[in-house]
């Protein structure tokens, strides 16, 4: 009997194939193979299918090689540019602008409007522990608004904000100015800052990531990127295994402690 990819007879199921592969995250993989465009030797693969060693696999025709080598970049992504693989309109993309060798896509989102840090990379795997707003990744943000930062207005955005029909979770905010504050997230609603100071009666002028758990954007200016050092993803690798092995009841127990801190 011929192996898997992982040394198992019963093969790789196609998405995580292709998300290992770093051709994308296993939810984008599910709609190409709705879609049509991934083939498995030759035929077309239908969800839940599984890939041997022997297998050749294609995406809209080119063959995915299986065993690229693995890329996460630190990117400060400038303000204009659009956190998409795909063209929308006139606006660039994160991946036309960096123009990189390889195929990589951005993790998560950055609005056209935001700037600092993103990430990059060609690993699914990654991507998909990463998006997943279970998990509960810090996120830091500096954020200028157009009104005055009050305590009442730190309190509120800290104990939860209701927005697109839920309340946010619990997080950490600090006044850094008389019209900014620093705020940590650790989950990711679609526009969630903005959202929240404008549920609040105020509007952002400016806001910038610069934090992802323990990578930062200290160095880089917009549109410069660098990979990720060994040291880095090390912290980065124990950081998400420890909150995947972390009970959800934890979790939220230990983000209402940061709270008070």
């Amino acid at each position: 009997m011929e192996k898997d990819l992982t040394g198992s007879i019963q093969g790789i199921r196609i998405n995580k194939y292709l998300s290992s592969a770093g051709i994308c995250s296993r939810r984008e993989a599910d709609r190409m193979i709705e879609a049509g465009r991934v083939c498995i030797s030759g035929r077309t693969a239908s969800e839940g299918d599984r890939v041997l060693e022997s297998d050749t696999v294609t995406v809209d025709g080119r063959p995915v090689n299986s065993a690229p080598k693995p890329v996460l970049l630190l990117f400060y992504k400038p303000k204009g540019l659009i956190c998409s693989t795909k063209k929308q309109g006139s606006a660039a993309t994160v991946v036309d602008y960096l123009h990189y060798p390889e195929r990589i896509y951005p993790v998560g989102r950055l609005d056209k409007d935001s700037e600092g840090l993103l990430l990059m990379t060609n690993q699914g795997t990654l991507m998909d522990t990463l998006l997943r707003s279970s998990n509960g990744h810090q996120r830091e943000y500096i954020v200028d608004t157009d009104r005055p930062v009050t305590r009442r207005f730190l309190e509120k955005m800290a104990s939860g904000v209701e927005i697109l029909g839920t309340k946010t979770l619990p997080c950490t905010v600090e006044k850094t100015g008389p019209c900014s504050f620093r705020i940590t997230l650790t989950q990711g609603l679609n526009r969630q800052i903005r959202r929240m100071c404008e549920a609040l009666g105020c509007k952002v002028v400016r806001l910038k990531r610069i934090r992802i758990e323990n990578l930062t954007a200290d160095g880089l200016q917009p549109g410069e990127y660098r990979s990720i050092t060994p040291e880095e993803y090390r912290e980065l690798d124990r950081r998400l295994k420890e909150k995947q092995e972390l009970p959800q009841t934890a979790m939220n127990s230990n983000s209402k402690k940061e709270l008070h801190k």
